[in-house]
């Protein structure tokens, strides 16, 4: 009672005929007097729900008192059970099968094994009988002896684990079940019973419900091996044996921190304290040269000893991971989960195998968290965290942590950005369940989600003002080319111009030097009277003027081309053309004369554009 007062659990903790032995069962609860254990009976109580899980009114709690041969039981549970819990919390205590077992005594006739205790209508004190009749009377009593005598031994099994080669040395009682066998070792390999696949059972062991000192096993040792069911099928009968042992089974909800006496294993095995078995190496080496490295070994030790499915840790500086979470849009922003790890202490187990291992924090985390690990074990690494932590959150958080004792680890920080600093919005000790857990996780999530939305109306507003500022600038851009295109282009073309007149000056003032160099070299016209015959030459411009001339009937044709080109008409661009007969003087020899060329003595000729 005193332990469940300090850690809440939802089983408790059952004692039996003041042994010492612990196994799973629900707190006695002292309100009920009548429910405490008389010296010949064993005692199993039902839970009473947390007080903040209590919504609407106090549950009523009865009492039963079953009888079962020589032996009393004595159980208290709430009227919104059904029977079958009872009878399971019966099948833990009398080691018989629900199978196999009747539970008589009912004022209303047998029931079935899903009734509800309230539509009963019982009184608060009831007595209850169970009978097997499928199992045998026990035969004398020398074998009771014997069975009491097994039941009393402790059985030493050498476990070995598989997949990782690591090899438990676990101890039970001979009481004790193969169920509970394989559930402590789900504790261990963190591998659910219903993926277990063993090797090295006796074959008299064929259920699960049956105690070790009656399955065969070898005594004092007995070696086993188990491994993870590579098939991800799963049988029915382990699938409805999960759901319906609900009173003796801690499952991967994790919501139970349970005594280590119970698994039969040391407590330094269970928790981590000097056990060469779970630690043969550190989570964290102590002087890493950078955090990145030191994380690699952190997720591979992590998951050597939890299991593949874990949180994503983030490999990467502190500093890496605050880019990644924070600094970047709104929309893809996500809070920073930081889990700070210690071996040394008892919660470090339970809180990463049934909570931080649990599927549905690993998905959620995966979802909307970056997750960043430390362990803070090792004094150096303890000293090189707090020196982050003030940096980057400020002496008031890396004070708390200081502060913080060792059975208060693990931590879990969420941590939010703002826009100017970084706010720690909750610390989570490792005392706390997979529901609590995930509460608070939401609870962030909640808080971040308002942040966020209002950093995300903040970033719309100030992309649409920067982008109508850029599309401003990008018209004024466009606007300012534009005139220069224009003024460019009116440049180039006034340019052109100007380069076209040039040449066209150029070639007028060539054309009128060759034009004054040919009137000049001409010889000169001879008079109508001479001694040598003279040719008169009339040649009609394509203007429709005539140009009329004297030539020496000696004179060669290239001076008229030389005449005509003198008036501006070079020979290279017109032709001469004679009338009757038609021809193209400028196709002639220039060098014969106008005789031979018979224009003489006179001729009419035109120019025409070639």
């Amino acid at each position: 009672a005193a332990i469940n007062g300090v850690i809440p659990q939802e089983n408790g903790i059952l004692q039996s005929d003041y042994g010492g032995e612990t196994i799973p069962g629900p707190a006695f609860d002292p309100s009920h007097p009548d429910s405490a254990p008389a010296p010949s009976s064993s005692s199993a109580f039902r839970p009473v729900m947390p007080s903040r899980q209590i919504v609407e009114r106090q549950p009523r709690m009865l009492d039963f008192r079953v009888e079962y041969r020589d032996r009393n039981v004595d159980v208290v549970l709430e009227d919104s059970c059904t029977v079958g819990e009872i009878k399971q919390i019966l099948e833990n205590e009398l080691q018989i099968p629900v199978s196999k077992m009747l539970l008589k005594g009912w004022k209303t006739g047998d029931v079935e094994d899903s009734t509800v205790l309230k539509s009963l209508h019982l009184p608060k004190n009831n007595s209850l009988y169970v009978l097997t009749p499928d199992l045998p009377p026990p035969s004398s009593s020398s074998h009771t002896g014997a069975l009491q005598e097994s039941l009393n031994q402790n059985f030493m099994l050498i476990i070995t684990h598989r997949e990782v080669q690591r090899e438990y040395n676990l101890n039970f009682s001979g009481s004790s079940t193969i169920q509970e066998v394989k559930r402590n070792v789900y504790d261990l390999t963190s591998i659910p019973v219903r993926h277990q696949l063993w090797e090295g059972w006796p074959t008299s062991a064929t259920d699960d419900s049956m105690c070790l000192a009656e399955s065969g096993l070898s005594y004092p040792c007995h070696r086993l091996t188990v491994g993870r069911r590579s098939s991800p099928a799963q049988t029915r009968e382990q699938s409805e044996e999960q759901s319906t042992d609900v009173h003796m089974v801690s499952d991967s909800d994790g919501d139970d921190f349970e005594d280590a006496s119970e698994f039969g294993v040391d407590d330094g095995e269970v928790f981590g304290m000097a056990s060469s078995a779970l630690r043969k190496s550190p989570m964290m080496p102590e002087n890493a040269e950078n955090e990145g490295d030191a994380l690699l070994q952190f997720t591979a030790e992590f998951s050597s000893r939890y299991g593949d499915c874990h949180p994503v840790f983030f490999i990467g500086s502190l500093e890496a991971a605050f880019q990644e979470a924070f600094y970047v849009k709104a929309r893809d922003r996500k809070l920073l989960a930081i889990y700070l790890h210690h071996d040394e202490s008892v919660l470090t187990n339970v809180f990463c195998s049934q909570m931080l291992c649990a599927e549905s924090i690993v998905s959620y985390l995966s979802q909307n968290f970056i997750t960043w690990a430390w362990d803070l074990t090792k004094d150096a690494n303890r000293a090189r965290f707090l020196t982050m932590c003030n940096r980057h959150f400020g002496s008031v958080v890396a004070q708390t942590i200081r502060t913080q004792k060792t059975d208060q680890f693990p931590l879990f920080l969420i941590i939010m950005g703002k826009r100017s600093s970084n706010e720690v919005l909750n610390v989570i000790q490792g005392n706390t369940t997979v529901d609590e857990l995930m509460m608070r996780l939401m609870a962030a999530m909640e808080i971040f989600t308002a942040q966020q939305q209002e950093d995300i109306k903040d970033e719309d507003e100030r992309e649409a003002r920067e982008n109508v500022k850029r599309e401003q600038d990008e018209a004024y851009r466009l606007s300012l080319e534009a005139d220069r295109a224009k003024r460019e282009a009116h440049e180039r073309e006034m340019a052109e111009q100007f380069r076209l007149e040039q040449i066209r000056k150029e070639q007028e003032e060539e054309r009128e030097a060759i034009r004054l160099s040919l009137e000049q070299a001409l010889p000169p016209e001879p008079k109508e009277e001479n001694a040598e015959p003279v040719s008169k030459l009339r040649i009609r411009t394509p203007s429709g003027e005539f140009l009329e001339r004297r030539f020496l009937a000696s004179n060669k044709l290239q001076i008229v081309f030389d005449f005509v080109a003198s008036k501006g008409y070079p020979w290279d661009e017109f032709k001469l053309l004679s009338t009757f007969p038609r021809r193209d003087v400028t196709q002639l020899d220039p060098n014969k004369s106008l005789l031979e060329v018979k224009l003489f003595p006179q001729e009419t000729l035109f120019l025409e554009a070639k």
